[in-house]
């Protein structure tokens, strides 16, 4: 048995920044994260990912990242200031123990790990983060269907698909990256669009789009939706021409009503305006050597890859607390009450402009303050 003020479930950043604060501040915690190392996912993805928000409103609380990171920090620095930020404030998680179940026990908070250890404590923080279990479509036909079938968990880079016809199934931040990274690799590349997509530059003029969701954010909310939807039109334009339709909730709408980003565009949508990369519809099945499509075309690939996203499973890490998720899987508040007081979750939230990373500034100092005052 292992007892403690607060337990952190997680080594990423969202965890990092709740240890960051609370070791700053003096205050005693455990943190046990499943892996063999803090930010493990930024380790894992794939090699041209940049985060797409400017690195002043992206860095843990207590340490700013080095002055010659560039502006949109890419993954491998990010995983190196994520092992120097617990090396900064003496953060040393307890490696390899996943924590199985948290439960009330006795006006404390009982969790246990697959590891064997128990630990009791006051409080809680879930910073487990997003994407922990991939979602992978039941596509008809994928039993049958021969060729490579991957989800984008597993893409690093173009080097296994030169050569190749590749399909790219998704067209959110992932798809439109990895879709892009394909084809300036001159893999033949496609990409199938189910809906309509919001997108934004990364940039305008110089000036990054983050700082002008930020900005718009701040005015009435119809004024903020209209401006924005304005800088899409003139920016992305009208890309049904290419096979893309254009919803009709403006993309700052979008991120506060539903939680999903926009897609930040980095060069995808010249690409296909180009036609270097070929959109195609929604799947309706697969054959053992094809893919056919909603309109009832076909194509043949030699590799289709799957970037339809993730879920946090905390359905599981959780079994009474299934009122504290929406239909989603995702916490409905940052802090528990009630019942659920000492419990925190930090890292969920993507509805607010700045991203999760910037989200997760704002969680970690709303959760501190109110572990400091229990």
């Amino acid at each position: 048995m292992i007892e403690t003020a607060t337990l952190i479930i997680g080594a990423g950043p969202a965890g990092l920044a709740v240890a960051g604060r609370l070791r700053q501040a003096g205050l005693d915690f455990v943190m046990i994260e499943k892996s063999d190392r803090v930010g493990d996912s930024w380790h894992r993805h794939y090699d041209r990912l940049h985060l797409h928000t400017v690195k002043q409103l992206s860095h843990l609380p207590g340490l700013a990242f080095p002055h010659d990171y560039p502006r949109y920090v890419p993954r491998d620095r990010l995983a190196e200031y994520y092992a120097d930020y617990a090396r900064t404030f003496s953060i040393e998680p307890r490696f390899g123990e996943e924590a199985k179940t948290v439960r009330r026990s006795d006006g404390r908070w009982l969790t246990t790990t697959g590891t064997g250890p128990v630990v009791l404590s006051d409080n809680v923080v879930i910073a487990t983060g997003l994407n922990q279990a991939p979602v992978q479509p039941s596509h008809p036909g994928a039993e049958v269907f021969s060729r490579r079938l991957i989800h984008s968990k597993e893409f690093r880079n173009a080097d296994p698909f030169a050569g190749e016809s590749v399909l790219v199934v998704g067209m959110g931040n992932t798809g439109a990256e990895i879709a892009l990274d394909l084809s300036e690799a001159g893999v033949e590349t496609s990409i199938s669009v189910r809906g309509p997509v919001n997108i934004v530059p990364r940039d305008v003029l110089g000036r990054p789009t983050q700082l002008t969701a930020r900005m718009l954010a701040r005015l009435p909310v119809g004024l903020g939706d209209r401006v924005g939807t304005l800088i899409r039109r003139v920016t992305v334009g009208d890309l049904t021409p290419y096979g893309i339709a254009t919803p009709e909730i403006a993309p700052l709408a979008q991120l506060r009503e539903r939680g999903k980003t926009p897609v930040i565009d980095v060069g995808t949508v010249e690409a296909i305006k180009d036609g270097r990369i070929t959109v195609r519809p929604a799947i309706d099945h697969l054959e053992s050597d094809r893919v056919v499509f909603t309109d009832g075309s076909e194509g043949w690939y030699d590799s289709v890859i799957l970037a339809t996203g993730y879920r946090p499973m905390l359905e599981g890490l959780l079994p009474d607390g299934q009122d504290l998720l929406d239909e989603n899987g995702l916490p409905r508040a940052a802090v528990g009450n009630g019942r659920y007081r000492g419990l925190f979750f930090v890292g969920f939230d993507n509805h607010r402009p700045g991203g999760v990373l910037g989200t997760v500034i704002e969680e970690s100092a709303e959760v501190f303050e109110r572990i400091k005052s229990s």
